[in-house]
């Protein structure tokens, strides 16, 4: 169960990375997922870390400016996480930095969104 968590922790920053539609709209778990697309087989480890999961996590990370933004972001991901199989808490975690990018919290499953700021 808490590898479970880690990984839908993982998963919930991952997406909050990758989505950004615009620097000025609050955060959306659609948004948040439809960003992640490119990182999924990746973070599943059945594929290459590629370009466009890089270039999703870095433009999520920038449009997560307000509080409120990150912790919708987390949520969501946390969420996402707990519905995709085979997703890899350690890939999830190491995602950000990967692709240089620091979101300022641990991507873990035992994250708490509430004090993400």
């Amino acid at each position: 169960m808490a590898a479970k968590l880690s990984l839908v922790v993982c998963f919930a920053v991952l997406c909050m990375v990758v989505v950004a539609p615009h620097a000025e709209a609050a955060m959306s778990c659609g948004t948040v997922a439809s960003g992640l697309g490119p990182c999924l087989n990746y973070l599943k480890g059945t594929g290459p870390l590629v370009g466009g999961c890089c270039n999703g996590v870095r433009n999520l990370a920038g449009a997560a400016k307000t509080t409120a933004d990150r912790q919708t972001a987390c949520g969501c991901l946390k969420s996402l996480a707990g519905r995709i199989s085979g997703l890899k808490p350690n890939l999830a975690s190491s995602l950000p930095g990967k692709c240089g990018v620091n979101v300022g919290y641990p991507i873990s499953t035992s994250t708490d969104c509430s004090k993400v700021h």
